[in-house]
């Protein structure tokens, strides 16, 4: 080769357009080796001196995840765009004391009992029990102080999957629940960009138990609202409410109605579809989704992608059902870490579940747990690039 052939080879090589890289180099996230583990921070300090914690979950491929034994709230969780920058894609608020005045449940667990049961009430074996209600006089997520405001005991698992495990001992009589409730909850970071949420419980006396976490997911990276996210859900029934968003107990398909997303669907699509009357009651989506499979496998239940950033969410559960929440009542009080100010329809939940007022509903699948039992759910979210 001469000197001339050769300064024409290094130009054309140098100057080659980048929008001409081959796809499967081009939409290839970069592969970061950090180091997995998990580490322990405070995070802040009761009024009466008790301290909370903050632990990171890393795996080797840079995903974090911070995690309080306060409330067991995800209180950040990164993962990569296409071009392999990690940003923040769950809603949360800066500092501990923001979270002492309280959230409109910023990535929690939420128990005894996940969302609504009407007025506060339910039977048990023939006994009736009364809750807390709030000011829309039926009971939710357990009540005015439910685990989402307690400081649980934490035993972090250092390891190339790394864990925290969270207990908590409910005291019978708690929030108006019987019997005295042991929990635990292990958050379990996975080499393969998914955290896994464990939860088991047993009781010493009949209760109800519905546990989940309440994450409000952003994938755009804070960077907008989540109306142009495309979401899919394996369900062909949802669950029919009152105006106050107390199931009616009728099942309806939902095929030919604003909540049909059994095929991947931009959410603003029919978010604002009023001609349905349930969208109306819930000033959005606010729904619970039964599962095609309401086994308690563990099964795939929805989709959730973001197109700009091409991040692709993948939830499994053993869970029969999802309630489905796009922040239709944040109005923009609120600012995340980001300085950003989380207005409505911010964020998305998908709260993997048994049905709300299940105990009012002998038809709905069983939320009861007896002594000798043992309560067991697992949820799944897995993340990666499309």
């Amino acid at each position: 080769m001469t000197f001339i052939h050769l300064l024409l080879f290094l130009y054309n090589i140098l100057s080659y357009p980048p929008d001409h890289i081959p796809l499967a180099t081009k939409n290839k996230v970069p592969q970061i080796q950090a180091k997995a583990g998990i580490t322990k921070s405070v995070f802040g300090t009761f009024p009466d001196g008790r301290v909370a914690h903050l632990f990171t979950l890393r795996n080797q491929a840079g995903m974090e995840v911070n995690i309080s034994n306060y409330g067991g709230y995800i209180v950040s969780w990164t993962a990569p765009d296409r071009k392999g920058k990690q940003e923040n894609i769950t809603l949360g608020v800066p500092t501990f004391a923001d979270y002492l005045k309280g959230t409109p449940a910023f990535g929690p667990i939420i128990g005894r009992f996940g969302n609504r049961i009407a007025n506060g009430k339910f039977s048990l074996d023939g006994k009736e029990y009364s809750l807390h209600v709030g000011r829309s006089g039926h009971h939710l997520h357990g009540g005015k102080e439910g685990f989402d405001k307690k400081l649980w005991s934490a035993t972090p698992v250092n390891s190339n999957e790394p864990a925290l495990e969270l207990q908590y001992t409910s005291p019978d009589g708690e929030e108006g629940y019987p019997g005295t409730l042991s929990v635990k909850v292990v958050y379990t970071l996975q080499k393969d960009n998914a955290l896994r949420i464990d939860y088991t419980a047993t009781t010493d006396a009949p209760t109800i138990l519905n546990l989940t976490n309440h994450a409000y997911f952003n994938l755009s990276g804070m960077k907008q609202d989540i109306l142009k996210h495309e979401l899919m859900i394996q369900a062909d029934q949802f669950l029919v409410t009152d105006q106050n968003q107390i199931p009616t107990g009728e099942r309806r398909k939902v095929a030919g109605t604003a909540l049909d997303f059994t095929k991947s669907t931009t959410i603003g699509t029919r978010i604002n579809d009023t001609t349905d009357t349930q969208i109306r009651y819930g000033f959005g989506y606010d729904h619970c989704f039964v599962f095609s499979d309401t086994s308690n496998r563990l099964k795939s239940g929805a989709t959730l992608y973001e197109p700009v950033s091409g991040r692709f969410l993948e939830m499994y559960t053993t869970e029969p059902a999802v309630q489905l929440y796009t922040g239709n009542h944040l109005n923009g009080a609120v600012k995340g870490k980001e300085g950003i100010a989380f207005t409505r329809r911010f964020g998305v939940c998908l709260e993997t579940q048994h049905f709300p007022d299940a105990p009012n509903h002998p038809d709905f699948p069983s939320t009861t747990l007896r002594p000798g039992e043992t309560y067991r759910s697992t949820t799944v979210y897995k993340f990666s690039i499309r």
